[in-house]
């Protein structure tokens, strides 16, 4: 019986030490992992103040591109009532000694010639071969 209590004993005291040498493999590798849960932790905080960083200027970067969308909309619209301002003068308000050049520039991109441009144009004979000379197109 001496020899069983012994057994007993002896191998109580080794599951005692394995136990205890387990608790301190455990604590070290439970410090380590903290250690790394706090890095992780001061990763993610500062992840998320950069996030907010970019959010903030991304909603910047919202507030100018609306603005600017605004004025190009503004200065199209400038734009095409200058067009059609232009187009009103360009049309209904020349005055009729630019129209009859005008028309005397087409006649001579047409083929007309000099007797032509006198007569229907009234032209003078000098401006009429001034204007054959600039405009006609060369054969």
């Amino acid at each position: 019986m001496f020899g069983t209590e012994f057994l007993i004993v002896a191998l109580a005291c080794v599951i005692a030490c394995s136990c205890i040498g387990l608790v301190f493999y455990l604590m070290r590798v439970f410090g380590t992992l903290r250690g790394k849960v706090e890095a992780l932790t001061v990763l993610v905080k500062e992840g998320d103040k950069h996030r907010e960083a970019l959010a903030r200027e991304v909603q910047e970067l919202r507030s100018g591109i609306i603005g600017v969308g605004r004025r190009v909309m503004e200065f199209d619209k400038k734009l095409q009532s200058q067009d059609a301002r232009l187009d009103e003068v360009g049309t209904g308000q020349q005055d009729p000694q630019s129209r009859l050049y005008s028309r005397a520039m087409k006649m001579v991109e047409l083929g007309a010639g000099i007797e032509e441009l006198v007569a229907e144009c009234e032209l003078p004979r000098a401006e009429a071969e001034l204007l054959i000379r600039l405009h006609r197109k060369p054969a």
